[in-house]
């Protein structure tokens, strides 16, 4: 029988009529379109990003953004020689911080705001400070759908917080990315703080002019927000003064002016106001960055402008000399092993909690 009949014995002479094909040749395992897909673009240079930037190129901008919240060691290097080198172009925006209650209407009043902004020129972006994307692992990428209109025009970059690190990690890439906004030439920065705690701290230590949002309506609205908070806000605005929301919105207004009467003058020597809108009708908004000119030509004329800014650049320094060290602290596998130990004596009762944190430090300086 020749070879073929060894493959298919019906093929043999006895079987006259019966013939069977040879069958398919199997296809490769690999896929032969699989080296014609893109492979990963290389990591652009420093020099490239910057080029890029200064020319308000919106892909190079993010794409520098991405490595300013990137963990990786490589990638930080490449952020911080972007961000030394866009810094002589930085610094011309407006920071403005803006902060309210859950249910205060920010993403709405942040969509109408950034609009009347944009309507007088110039480029808007919208970062966030969102502290609890730490437990989550999430983002506000939802804030970027309920500004609808902002979310499509081509003068506003908005940015949802980076969701990795601690808030002062969070806070620290937020800061560097409003120097690479500013080089990017966008002259108006809004900084958003999605919780309310902690992050109204980390937030006016960046911005020139903090913005509280509050509603009428809903309780004792003097009880509702932490002391701190209004101490640190240049203004107060209470949204949704619309329909029979108008008088219970004056009404609070005529609170909040009485609250601010007590505390102690700012340090900026401006008097705190408190207005009405209605960020749904677009009502009051003219009037309320009126009010912000006149903060700012007020600020920039007794000095206290550039003296913030200042205290606010030494203010980053230290932070990020106290977050590196605690990062070369902690990433050291010995102190590591060695801190394993000291839980497990805290625990046992072997050593109290002060010797044993000692022990380790002693240990981590020794080295």
């Amino acid at each position: 029988m020749t070879d073929t009949h060894h493959e298919h014995p019906e093929n043999d002479p006895a079987y006259t009529g019966l013939t069977v094909n040879s069958g398919v040749a199997q296809p490769p395992s690999v896929n032969p379109y699989l080296s014609l897909r893109p492979r990963r673009k290389p990591l652009p240079t420093a020099s490239e990003l910057v080029d890029g930037i200064l020319k308000g190129d919106v892909t190079t901008l993010s794409r520098a953004v991405t490595l300013v919240e990137s963990l990786s060691p490589a990638h930080y290097a490449i952020a911080q020689e972007v961000i030394e080198k866009c810094l002589p172009y930085s610094g011309n925006s407006r920071r403005i911080g803006i902060t309210g209650v859950p249910g205060a209407g920010k993403s709405t009043s942040i969509d109408v705001f950034g609009l009347h902004v944009l309507r007088d020129g110039g480029k808007l972006a919208v970062l966030a400070i969102d502290p609890s994307s730490e437990k989550t692992k999430g983002s506000i990428l939802g804030d970027k759908t309920r500004m609808e209109k902002l979310s499509t025009h081509p003068g506003a970059f908005i940015r949802p917080s980076p969701s990795a690190g601690s808030l002062g990690g969070v806070a620290r890439k937020t800061r560097e990315t409003i120097v690479l906004c500013e080089a990017a030439g966008y002259n108006n920065i809004f900084v958003e703080t999605v919780g309310v705690g902690q992050s109204e701290t980390a937030v006016h230590s960046m911005v020139d002019f903090f913005l509280l949002i509050q509603i009428a309506g809903a309780g004792d609205e003097l009880q509702g927000i932490k002391r701190g908070i209004m101490e640190m806000a240049d203004a107060i605005i209470i949204n949704k003064a619309d329909g029979d929301n108008v008088g219970p919105a004056q009404l609070a207004q005529a609170q909040y002016r009485s609250a601010l009467h007590l505390f102690p003058p700012t340090a900026s020597g401006w008097k705190p106001e408190v207005l009405t809108y209605s960020g749904y009708y677009e009502l009051g908004i003219p009037e309320i960055w009126e009010m912000i000119d006149r903060y700012f030509a007020f600020v920039k004329a007794n000095g206290y402008f550039d003296a913030k800014r200042r205290e606010q650049a030494r203010w980053w320094m230290y932070e990020t000399i106290d977050e590196q060290l605690k990062k070369h602290f902690y990433d050291n596998p010995e102190i590591e092993r060695a801190l394993a130990d000291a839980e497990a004596d805290v625990h046992a009762n072997r050593r109290s909690s002060f010797a044993a944190a000692a022990a380790v430090l002693d240990k981590y300086f020794a080295k």
